[in-house]
């Protein structure tokens, strides 16, 4: 991993960074969330807050499976706010907006995840 890291071009430390991002983002989720499904809440953060966490991690491995699970993830929580709140555009706004940009980038960094997965496993099949 840190010699990928030690030749790795801006567009893969953006990469980088946006997988540390999304895991801090499902660690804030897996420590809100178990706090609020105990007190008899949403199961929603808790379990989307493990799919980010290993959708991060990934990412930061630079292993394609990470966007593709933070896509489920934005899919979840998509389908969790209009179950919540409807079609409101002002009530989905505060629910959706922030998930569906990093979405986006997560959708233009799988491109890059594709790349490094593949020197992966040619890597390991030397």
């Amino acid at each position: 991993m840190f010699r990928r890291l030690h030749n790795a071009t801006f567009v893969e430390w953006l990469v980088l960074l946006l997988g540390v991002v999304i895991t801090l983002v499902g660690v804030a989720f897996v420590i809100g969330g178990v706090d609020l499904a105990m007190l008899g809440g949403s199961f929603y953060y808790a379990i989307c807050g493990l799919v980010l966490l290993a959708g991060g991690v990934f990412i930061i491995l630079g292993r394609t499976i990470g966007a593709f699970l933070y896509l489920g993830a934005l899919a979840y929580t998509w389908v969790w706010s209009v179950w919540e709140v409807g079609f409101s555009p002002i009530d989905l706004l505060p629910r959706a907006f922030g998930p569906t940009l990093l979405g986006i980038l997560v959708a233009l960094s799988i491109p890059v995840l594709r790349r490094q997965d593949v020197r992966f496993s040619n890597k390991g099949a030397v």
